[in-house]
């Protein structure tokens, strides 16, 4: 499946850089940014592969040094001399090198991510800090795909894309995508648990809008492939087993709680401005608890997010109720 495609630069100061183009890394490195120049898009993806960084978060990352340097949390000491005005596409590209180099007080700071560059820095940065546990926003604007805030927010990965798909039900227009209610969690629950079982066959998530039943074909799949009888309902505990061990996990690393369910500050508190059907949208606290609430009740979790001994019992996890013990 074509996921991606391998774009050349053929003329101009970026001739010749040559990267592999998605469309999640094309948003970071070029609109997040505000950089137009499709060279330049081509060129900082290029750099994020050369250095090993995640194309996603590099973009992500650079946007947030450009946020701090237009609202004065860094100034131009901080960044000796280097203009991160949004739109500024050599100071992308230059931005990104300093990070995958650790070259100075911006590229050691903002190398460590979004959440350490923000605890970094202090003052006003943590508003800039596009993050969930962590991670960086992939490419969609939670403020407007409400289930999807939800679903990034309770992942066990942070925001992650490729943990639920919550964002199907928005984009599809099967429920009202500016805002958060009641029956979110149980969509939100379905589509982790279906991931995790496709993640656990090593299937391709987009092969899954080609099998005729999901789950089903799923099974027959395991079966011929290893000669053990298997159900949809098998697997699909399998996908809820494998999301409450997650869960489980990170508690005991220290998180993994109701606190660690959160959103950034500008999908909280920075509507959407732009003249359209989303202006003003932003995801209110109040919904967003109703939906945190409604997640763990169907988990069958407690309010503060922490799997019961119950649940654990009933997927085959009784051996780690010791560990969620101490945070009943």
């Amino acid at each position: 499946m074509r996921c991606d495609h391998i774009a050349v630069v053929p003329e101009g100061e970026y001739k010749g850089s040559t990267s592999r183009v998605e469309f999640e890394c094309l948003w970071s490195c070029g609109p997040l940014c505000g950089v137009d120049r499709l060279d330049a898009i081509i060129e900082a993806i290029r750099l994020a592969d050369y250095y090993g960084m995640d194309g996603i978060s590099i973009g992500v990352i650079v946007a947030m040094a450009m946020d701090c340097y237009e609202n004065g949390v860094i100034t131009d000491k901080d960044t000796d001399g280097l203009k991160l005005n949004f739109g500024n596409h050599e100071a992308l590209v230059e931005a990104i090198k300093r990070i995958g180099t650790r070259t100075g007080w911006l590229g050691d700071t903002f190398a460590e991510g979004t959440k350490r560059a923000a605890e970094i820095i202090g003052r006003d940065a943590y508003k800039y800090a596009n993050h969930i546990k962590g991670m960086e926003l992939p490419g969609y604007d939670l403020r407007t795909l409400q289930t999807a805030a939800l679903g990034f927010s309770v992942s066990f990965r942070g925001a992650c894309h490729l943990r639920s798909g919550a964002y199907s039900p928005d984009v599809k227009g099967k429920v009202d995508r500016f805002k958060i209610e009641a029956g979110r969690g149980k969509l939100i629950m379905d589509g982790e648990d279906l991931y995790n079982v496709v993640d656990s066959l090593i299937l391709c998530k987009f092969s899954r809008g080609v099998m005729y039943d999901g789950l089903k074909d799923m099974a027959k799949y395991y079966e011929l492939a290893t000669g053990i009888a298997m159900t949809a309902d098998e697997l699909l505990m399998a996908g809820e087993r494998i999301n409450n061990l997650a869960r489980v996990i990170n508690i005991r690393e220290g998180g993994g709680t109701r606190k660690e369910d959160t959103l950034p500050w500008k999908i909280l508190n920075f509507p959407v401005p732009e003249e359209c059907m989303a202006k003003g949208v932003h995801v209110k606290q109040a919904e967003f608890d109703i939906g945190l609430d409604d997640y763990y009740k169907v988990r069958g979790w407690t309010k503060n997010g922490v799997p019961t001994p119950e649940k654990l019992k009933e997927v085959g996890l009784e051996d780690l109720i010791p560990i969620v013990e101490k945070k009943l």
